[in-house]
């Protein structure tokens, strides 16, 4: 059998054992094919030997150089930042990823793989929370999920720390939660950091400051639902001076993110002028938006819209939605509406609400 010469671990460089050949010795190049086909026609190897053409020899050295370039990077030659950098530093840079994150960055460098173990560990007890948490494959046990949650969170996994705050607010124990939103919004999770906002909000008394500030830092990371919760406290003033036009901002935000509540109230903004220039077009946009994504009140809303157009059949339906959600003052529309149909077009509007799915929604 042939002897591997590729990838060598003795330097360490991946392409440093690749062959290159010279231009000015193609005999012993002959010789060295000839003694290749051979030994792969014992050792059962039936792929073909072709010569590089002279372009993919050029290709393979610039290659072999890039390759080597890099890799002398990472190790720390031209680049000692990498290898260097302090264990506390890392993970707490690394505390909100996920696994195939913390994959990709273990194999950057050796120290840094031996300092991302915790890590990479806490992705398998956040992984064993969630089935005892949502029942996947095994019974609903929030004790065994808490334990394991908190096991990822003792290993640095802010998405561990989350998750196990999750459940002590179920438990109704808030100072356990708020210790753990607490450190993963200090480590920079965006979630976290939310949690803590709303959990701030939500106090007696509450909080409504600190919370803001915590808002702002999540909201400014793309969190969708931080987004929202901050444009409520600027259109409220609560925490902050009311401020309609930077929470006409965030609403629309969140709303182009996918989050339904936001489509609502950014309708409203449009609808009124709050914060938005008046536009009823738009606002009729976002209403049906949110109606298609199952927003309750926005199915009312758009469904007297419909009404008032004299789109009978549509209103109907979405009337029916509202009814079936619970906003009961819409059932009086609707009925009102039903009896001016006929059978057949009430059993029709009968049919489609049955049928009807709500469209998905990205947060």
């Amino acid at each position: 059998m042939s002897q591997k010469t590729w990838p060598k671990g003795s330097d360490n460089h991946r392409y440093a054992a690749l062959p290159l050949r010279s231009s000015n010795r193609r005999d012993g190049e002959r010789n060295q094919r000839s003694e290749h086909q051979t030994r792969s026609r014992r050792s059962g190897d039936s792929r073909e030997f072709k010569e590089p053409s002279s372009s993919s020899s050029r290709r393979s050295i610039r290659l072999c150089s890039r390759s080597a370039a890099a890799e002398a990077e990472v190790r720390g030659v031209g680049g000692n930042e990498f290898a260097t950098l302090p264990d506390d530093i890392l993970t707490k840079i690394a505390a909100s990823f996920r696994y195939p994150e913390l994959q990709a960055a273990s194999l950057v460098c050796k120290s840094w793989s031996q300092a991302l173990r915790p890590l990479r560990e806490s992705m398998l007890f956040l992984r064993w929370g969630k089935r005892y948490k949502h029942g996947l494959g095994v019974r609903v046990n929030l004790e065994k999920a808490l334990d394991s949650f908190l096991k990822g969170a003792d290993r640095g996994s802010t998405l561990a720390m989350v998750d196990a705050g999750l459940i002590y607010w179920e438990m109704g124990k808030r100072e356990e939660r708020m210790a753990l939103y607490r450190r993963a919004a200090v480590l920079g999770d965006p979630a976290g950091q939310c949690n803590l906002a709303i959990s701030y909000l939500k106090a007696e008394p509450s909080n409504a400051t600190e919370a803001v500030k915590w808002l702002y830092q999540s909201s400014h990371a793309g969190y969708v639902r931080a987004q929202y919760q901050l444009a409520l406290c600027l259109h409220q003033g609560q925490g902050v001076d009311r401020d309609l036009y930077e929470a006409a901002r965030w609403y629309l935000k969140a709303a182009e993110s996918g989050y339904v509540r936001a489509m609502y109230n950014v309708s409203f903004c449009y609808s009124f002028g709050d914060g938005l220039a008046r536009n009823h077009r738009l606002a009729r946009k976002w209403m049906k938006r949110a109606a298609d994504h199952g927003h309750s009140k926005a199915q009312f809303e758009h469904g007297l819209f419909l009404f008032s157009e004299g789109e009978m059949m549509d209103a109907v339906l979405y009337l029916e939605l509202a009814t079936r959600a619970g906003e009961t003052a819409a059932s009086h529309v609707r009925d009102v509406i039903l009896q001016q149909l006929s059978e057949s077009s009430r059993a029709r509007v009968t049919s489609l609400a049955d049928n009807w799915r709500a469209l998905p929604s990205p947060v």
